[in-house]
């Protein structure tokens, strides 16, 4: 009886492992378009609404295509680093890195799941090689401040919040005039505009948290801005976003018609709408601003970004305090 019971727990066990390599076997043959909805829906519950959107967008428009009839044991990294390599005839670097960083996260979640190693560590994401970041000099900035301190248009007053705080575009679309604290001579950016991607032909405009904790600030207002805003604001209610001077919000691509209107009425070749922040915080370190009150103002996640992307020392600089040793 002894005998029979150890044979039959033997065979039990050889048939439950047999069963769980057919399962994991099965689970490997499962298409990445049917992974995707997998890992969206797990992520669904535990990060913002805009950002799901962003993810379900670039799955859609990008992985879902390229990779959707791949099984997960057909992935590796020679063929990611392949599509790469693909990318970048065509796309941006950052947007490369952001479409990998969803593959990679969608990657991870099937390793800890499926029990299986991509080799992740093996991909190579593109870098930007370290150049700086484009800014108006110092001509072009005083023409358009000049255009605007000019004008009567209301929709341009935004770019001159951006030149004088740093905000971002869909912070500038959501500031409303209650947000502005004219005793206090400040700026308060608590909301951001977004587009968000319900499905290929279908989206939607949502007024959402900022990019990240760190983004929720408080920014003191330059006189300049000051005496503008304060100009505008006696026509407005509290309730009225600033940029449409009513209870309506122009969205981000909106706003970039308007602002590359305005330059061509400047006469000034066409630069991204971000490159007014990169113009401000520029301006901020030449002037000596230190780096974590400069990372605080920008809404930066933590010091490290502002660092990377703006202090760099110029020779002069280096010569300068070499010459005191």
């Amino acid at each position: 009886m002894k005998k029979f019971k150890n044979f039959y727990n033997t065979i039990y066990g050889v048939l439950e492992r047999k069963v769980e390599e057919m399962k994991c076997l099965n689970e490997k043959e499962k298409k990445f378009n049917v992974l995707c909805d997998e890992w969206l829906s797990y992520k669904r519950m535990r990060i913002k609404e805009s950002t799901y959107s962003n993810y379900k967008f670039k799955i859609v428009k990008y992985l879902k295509k390229d990779f959707g009839e791949y099984t997960l044991k057909k992935f590796n990294n020679i063929d990611i680093n392949r599509y790469i390599e693909d990318l970048q005839e065509t796309l941006s670097d950052k947007t490369i890195k952001d479409i990998i960083t969803v593959l990679k996260s969608i990657l991870k979640y099937c390793e800890r799941k499926y029990d299986i190693d991509f080799k992740l560590d093996l991909i190579s994401l593109p870098t930007s090689g370290g150049s700086e970041v484009e800014i108006f000099n110092e001509k072009e900035r005083k023409k358009i401040e000049n255009y605007i301190l000019n004008s009567n248009d209301l929709k341009e007053i935004g770019v001159l919040i951006s030149m004088y705080s740093g905000l971002r575009i869909g912070e500038i679309c959501a500031l409303r005039w209650a947000d502005i604290d004219f005793d206090a001579k400040k700026i308060r950016v608590i909301h951001t505009v977004q587009r968000i991607y319900l499905s290929k032909n279908n989206s939607k405009i949502i007024i959402t948290s900022p990019k990240t904790k760190k983004s929720v600030r408080e920014i003191p207002m330059a006189k300049i801005l000051y005496k503008k805003l304060r100009e505008f604001s006696k026509k407005y209610s509290k309730n009225d976003f600033v940029i449409s001077g009513k209870d309506k919000v122009i969205e981000p691509l909106s706003y970039r018609y308007t602002y590359k209107k305005m330059l061509n009425n400047c006469n000034i070749q066409y630069k991204k709408f971000h490159c007014l922040r990169h113009t401000f915080a520029t301006r901020c370190v030449r002037v000596g601003m230190d780096v974590k009150s400069l990372s605080e103002v920008l809404g930066h996640s933590n010091v490290s970004v502002t660092l990377g992307i703006y202090v760099h020392s110029s020779y002069e600089i280096k010569k300068k305090f070499i010459d005191k040793l």
